[in-house]
């Protein structure tokens, strides 16, 4: 058998050959009996690129669930017409009110920007305002809404030179008018790009919002229309002007956080109610359903008539390490040998490592190479003066964190080093100024883990 390399929606190999000889197409509703009598039906799916073999089908069944099917296992296959399978949905024509506030949404990638292709079953992403709309109607209510894709990547494969492109795509709709931005994104580093845009724009008139999914558009659990609701609103309508992220209070369709960019982590790796203010509290609690946003913590920076400046290069050679026990001091040699320009330390408790890699700290610090001290705990703060650990380090030359995050830490670092200055003593007094929240000038209550039971 001789087996074709065109690609049909997705499938190559055996499985494009199968498909074209029967005529089906992803969208028809099919039936697949399997050799040993078991029968699926449901509605074929373009295939999925995690899908390695090409001897494998997709089909979504009714239950919603996917299922793959082995060509080696399947007796037949037939399309068949049931009114309402696979029927295609029309984009209906919106018009928008040009009255409300005039919102961008700019697409990264990851979930929530996707919607349910109900011709398929598949996510596929929505990113024309009037898909959007039509996803989600309550949107055109909110806002203007205008979209765009400036780059569709997993968070984690993001770098500081994507943050330099995500700035400048929001400086330019803030700047051409935009009353205010939501930015999609994937929820693993998202915490670290609304440390970079709230760094990398000076002087914001109005809200940066960054905003994710824990579920996917297809699950009943979803989360991507409640949040995206609350992060139109907060960009169109919130008093403050600052780069924060909107995601579930709780895990109940109930209440979103904003919580100050700088000062937030994903906290659970698939709760909806992941991320969580640290070391200090969600500036506003927002009611999709009654549109209200209220205002529970500090505000920083006003929304208000403001020209926003640019300031967004990110030094790629900054590292974040983990300090624990049996950490070698080869590591810090090896980046001061190889040139990097910052080093940000995940210390232990008020903000120590083992003291045997004083000497090679202390080297970096004569090599002009910044070192910031943070701790791991995340709650509560480096004070370097307690031990004699902590004095040795600070007499080393290394710069206390205060409170700040570890990762909001080599954020800043990175953004002082590519934007500002590399003079050591400049970037110690560049990164002792409370910018835009990120320290906290005393400790302040903040909401501690809440998962006691899994």
């Amino acid at each position: 058998m001789v087996v074709s390399l065109i690609i049909y929606h997705g499938y190559t190999g055996r499985a494009a050959d199968y498909l074209i000889s029967k005529g089906i197409k992803p969208g028809d509703y099919v039936i697949v009996k399997l050799v040993e009598g078991v029968v699926f039906r449901g509605i074929l799916l373009p295939r999925p690129e995690i899908y390695a073999s090409s001897s494998l089908i997709v089909v979504k069944l009714e239950n919603g669930y996917n299922v793959g099917l082995d060509l080696a296992k399947i007796e037949s296959i037939e399309k068949t017409t049931i009114e309402g399978k696979a029927s295609q949905v029309e984009v209906s024509r919106i018009t928008q009110n040009p009255m409300l506030p005039r919102v961008t949404l700019i697409s990264t990638g990851g979930t929530i920007a996707s919607k349910v292709d109900y011709s398929t079953g598949a996510v596929t992403p929505a990113l024309k305002p009037e898909e959007i709309i039509e996803w989600i109607p309550e949107l055109g209510e909110v806002a203007f809404v205008n979209a765009r894709e400036v780059m569709n990547i997993f968070s984690e494969d993001m770098t500081p030179q994507h943050w330099e492109k995500i700035a400048f795509e929001v400086y330019r709709e803030i700047d051409s008018g935009a009353q205010g931005v939501v930015i999609a994104h994937g929820t693993d580093t998202m915490s670290y790009t609304a440390s970079a845009m709230a760094f990398s724009i000076f002087n914001k008139p109005v809200p940066i919002v960054l905003v994710g999914a824990q579920r996917s558009s297809d699950r009943p659990s979803t989360d991507a229309v409640f949040n995206l609701i609350s992060a139109f609103l907060v960009a169109a309508k919130a008093p403050f002007a600052e780069s924060v992220v909107v995601m579930h209070s709780n895990t109940s369709d109930e209440l979103n956080s904003v919580h100050r960019g700088v000062k937030v982590r994903k906290m659970h790796t698939s709760r909806r109610d992941a991320f969580q203010s640290i070391n200090d509290k969600p500036i506003a609690l927002v009611n999709p359903i009654t549109r209200e946003i209220k205002v529970v913590g500090k505000i920083i920076e006003y929304r208000g008539v403001k020209k926003p400046e640019l300031r967004a290069k990110f030094d790629e050679k900054v590292a974040l390490i983990k300090a624990y026990p049996g950490l070698q001091q080869e590591i810090i040699d090896f980046l001061v040998d190889k040139g990097f320009h910052g080093i940000v330390v995940e210390g232990t408790g008020l903000g120590h490592i083992a003291n045997r890699l004083i000497e090679s700290i202390k080297r970096a610090v004569e090599n002009n190479i910044p070192v910031v001290m943070t701790s791991q705990c995340l709650f509560g703060r480096v004070n370097m003066n307690v031990y004699s650990t902590g004095r040795r380090l600070i007499e080393a030359g290394v710069i206390p964190g205060h409170d700040i995050l570890p990762e909001t830490a080599y954020v800043k670092l990175s953004w002082i080093l590519g934007s500002i200055t590399r003079d050591l003593g400049e970037v110690r007094k560049w990164f002792e100024l409370n910018l835009v929240g990120e320290f906290n000038d005393r400790h302040v209550p903040g909401l501690y883990p809440r998962w006691n039971n899994e």
